[in-house]
């Protein structure tokens, strides 16, 4: 009886009206249709990478074919055998050095001024941060005579310094590390004074811990940036010795412009470290991202 009375008490599970069923039908549909596209996206993107890493395993007969061969069913490692009598592992070695320390030094300085325009109050700092916004809208291609000059007059031409210098110097560090920091409270900044820290300590336990999502979006954008400005390290390097991996591989396709193999393995080669840091630093990417678009 109590069994009864219990089981008519329980409440009627209501059932999906017409409407929220053709609703949650179509969420559905989108979903699906999202996921499709996202996929076929991936597949056009990541395409080229696998063409070259396939191609850099083909023979050249294979690589030459008027059909293209999809998969290799036969796979060689003579391009990469000739690749690696040459320079290419200088080459390689000259392009992470460049990428790492820009990188590093970029991510130093841009967070210290970003971080001084947000939160410090000093006379012309409303200049000082619109001559960075009117210096990201600068190519660098109308400062380049100047910055030749620069290198030449402190003997630094034809030298690794001279690509790594003027990369530190970029505006939009500084302007993405002003955006973060001005999410920082006034009260910890205050707080830390209050408790006797200093610039360097309240900077390196508090602002800097605030914005390293911000600090691993710059070092992404710092590293792919160095690592592709093929036009500055073409105008400041000439010697085969500090040639980096993008200009080793355009001798290459100058000197022996049939062989597609072994462009195609310098092409791997030099793709493998940009993986390598996108996927270290994929996380606080994705953070810096989010924190940047979204605020409050």
């Amino acid at each position: 009886m109590e069994n009864t009375i219990k089981a008519t008490n329980l409440p009627k599970m209501k059932k999906p009206q017409k409407g929220q069923e053709h609703t949650v039908q179509t969420s559905r549909t989108y979903y699906i249709v999202a996921v499709i596209v996202l996929v076929l996206i991936a597949i056009l993107f990541t395409f080229p990478l696998y063409w070259i890493i396939t191609g850099s395993f083909k023979t050249p007969q294979a690589v030459n074919a008027r059909v293209p061969v999809w998969f290799p069913l036969e796979t060689t490692s003579l391009h990469y055998q000739k690749l690696f009598e040459r320079p290419a592992f200088m080459w390689l070695f000259n392009t992470v050095f460049i990428c790492a320390a820009a990188m590093i030094l970029t991510c130093i300085t841009a967070s210290m001024g970003g971080y001084a325009l947000a939160k410090k109050r000093f006379a012309g700092r409303a200049v000082i941060f619109s001559l960075f916004v009117c210096a990201m809208a600068l190519p660098k291609q109308v400062i380049l005579i100047p910055l030749l000059k620069e290198m030449a007059f402190l003997n630094l031409h034809n030298t690794l310094w001279a690509v790594i210098l003027p990369t530190v110097g970029w505006p939009f560090g500084v302007f993405l590390m002003k955006q973060f920091s001005e999410n920082i409270p006034n009260e910890l900044l205050e707080a830390a004074r209050i408790d006797g820290a200093g610039e360097a300590r309240t900077f390196l336990n508090i602002v800097f811990p605030m914005i390293k999502p911000g600090v691993g979006a710059l070092a992404i954008f710092t590293f792919i940036t160095a690592w592709n400005d093929y036009f500055l390290q073409l105008i400041m390097l000439n010697d085969t010795k500090v040639l980096t991996i993008s200009l080793g591989i355009a001798k290459l396709q100058s000197e022996l412009s049939t062989d597609y193999g072994l462009i195609m393995a310098g092409a791997a080669l030099g793709s493998i470290p940009i993986i390598i840091i996108f996927l270290l630093f994929q996380k606080f990417f994705t953070r810096g991202i989010t924190m940047g678009a979204v605020k409050g």
